[in-house]
């Protein structure tokens, strides 16, 4: 998988964001081999607050930032059944709010950097077709995954109650 990203807001400069969110697409993939399809980019827009409270009230009627926000391009069995020779397929896109993902970061007590691995992780999983509004059941997968991910790149346990 490609990540194709845009850097629209002052994220802070002491992180390279592009290598982080290709160790987190690299460590999602790992979890989720559908991602690993070489045919396949996803967008990644690192925003401010205002730019996804924009996009989140346009395309999903909540008036409201958030830290991360996913639009999938393709349905999950049409990523299932993708062949790995062929023309590049937008998996979909993804938007992080940088205001929303500072705060929230500082109230967890984690860096910035492994809470935006955590979204880039998390983020990517739904473009994927995984979905932890579904059920619980799905919602327990789905942290799962997530979890192995990051303990790839060396990161904590996010929700810091699964063995």
């Amino acid at each position: 998988m490609n990540l194709d990203i845009a850097i629209e807001a002052p994220w802070p400069p002491a992180v390279d964001w592009p290598e982080l969110a290709f160790r987190a697409g690299e460590a999602a993939a790992q979890v989720a081999p559908e991602l690993a399809n070489h045919r396949l980019t996803a967008s990644l827009l690192l925003a401010d607050d205002a730019e996804v409270h924009t996009l989140n009230r346009e395309w999903r009627a909540k008036d409201k930032p958030t830290n991360v926000l996913s639009f999938p391009m393709l349905e999950r069995t049409q990523l299932m059944a993708l062949v790995h020779d062929g023309p590049e397929e937008l998996l979909g896109d993804l938007a992080l709010a940088l205001e929303t993902c500072t705060r929230e970061a500082a109230e967890r007590g984690v860096s910035l950097q492994d809470h935006v691995a955590h979204l880039i992780v998390h983020g990517l999983l739904h473009l994927a077709g995984h979905d932890h509004e579904t059920s619980s059941d799905s919602a327990t997968a789905m942290e799962a995954l997530e979890i192995k991910a990051l303990a790839l790149m060396g990161i904590a346990d996010p929700y810091g109650d699964a063995g």
